[in-house]
């Protein structure tokens, strides 16, 4: 996620420290050795890892692919979500493996510096959206109305928020039209900085036991629906165009059907490694299983990966080229 993602600031967020600076950070695992005796002869693949549950489960399971099936080593930089595509050009990404729309930076590297290339749907559909937990719906029917929301900026106050509502938002990374929607939807509410996914989740949590009031920014596909019962709140409905200008936008994010980028170099070079992050392709449902293993059964990637890889052996199969 996710997406999870700040549409209006992009280009300086590329070179903003608060999103990461330049530094690439990699997680301990970042570079595996392919396994079963396989040959690394056929390269290194290099997958960004944006801070978001998800796609770390849709990078780790074509990340064990590539190492168990077709010999490639992989390494699993992880990168602020718009710096990765500034790794196109410089070489230290190959993939982005699932975009959350991102107009602007497909103009940019695509378009214009033409590094970087789309490679298909990764089949999930994402959603980006302002939640509450079950039971606030369910002592104030009326609030999943965006037209209500300033009748309750009460409840949500807290000392980050000051004398308004809080709406809390996740890594500064992420996207976000949230600043824009609260003033031009004129509601008395302020966007606090949780700093991460987890934090949005720990509130959520707690909010759902401890019926405790929380507004927060959060996305589907994630395995925290399954777990915790949470309501969509309904601002203005998502009209094709009503997200142009992000100063201006008043309206719910769209659905948007996430997809892949590869760098012009990786699509023309990558071969068979290049072919199955091309075909890599599943649910939302499939996601959700292996970031779940991650999260809360104590799994690895790579083990939570190999799970599921042992039980769908057929969608799999598929992705791999001939």
């Amino acid at each position: 996620m996710k997406i999870r993602l700040l549409a209006g600031l992009l280009v300086l967020g590329l070179a903003a420290t608060a999103c990461g600076g330049a530094t690439v950070e990699s997680s301990p695992s970042s570079t595996a050795a392919p396994q079963g005796g396989a040959s690394s002869a056929a390269g290194t693949v290099k997958i960004a890892i944006n801070p978001w549950i998800g796609y770390e489960a849709s990078a780790n399971v074509v990340a064990y692919l590539l190492k168990n099936e077709l010999g490639y080593n992989v390494e699993l930089p992880e990168i602020k979500e718009q710096l990765a595509w500034e790794g196109f050009g410089t070489g230290d990404v190959d993939v982005i493996i699932e975009n959350w729309g991102h107009p602007d930076l497909k103009k940019q590297f695509i378009e214009e510096k033409k590094v970087a290339v789309e490679a298909g749907s990764t089949g999930n559909k994402g959603v980006i959206g302002w939640y509450i937990p079950k039971w606030m719906a369910e002592k104030y029917p009326d609030i999943t109305d965006y037209k209500n929301l300033n009748k309750y900026a009460e409840l949500f106050k807290t000392s980050e928020s000051g004398d308004k509502g809080q709406l809390l938002f996740g890594d500064p990374s992420y996207v976000s039209n949230e600043e824009a929607l609260i003033k031009n939807l004129k509601l008395n509410y302020k966007v606090v900085v949780g700093g991460s996914e987890a934090a949005l989740i720990k509130g959520a949590q707690q909010a759902q036991t401890q019926q405790k009031p929380l507004l927060f920014y959060f996305w589907d596909p994630h395995w925290l629906f399954s777990k915790t019962d949470l309501v969509r709140v309904n601002l203005p409905a998502y009209t094709e165009g009503c997200d142009a200008d992000p100063k201006k936008v008043a309206c719910d994010y769209p659905e948007m059907d996430l997809d892949k980028i590869v760098s012009k170099k990786f699509a023309d070079t990558g071969g068979k490694a290049y072919d199955l992050v091309k075909n890599f392709s599943w649910t939302n449902e499939d996601q959700n299983a292996v970031a779940d293993d991650m999260t809360n059964n104590g799994m690895t990637g790579e083990q939570a990966a190999k799970k599921w890889v042992e039980a769908n052996t057929a969608k799999w199969q598929a992705w791999i080229p001939k």
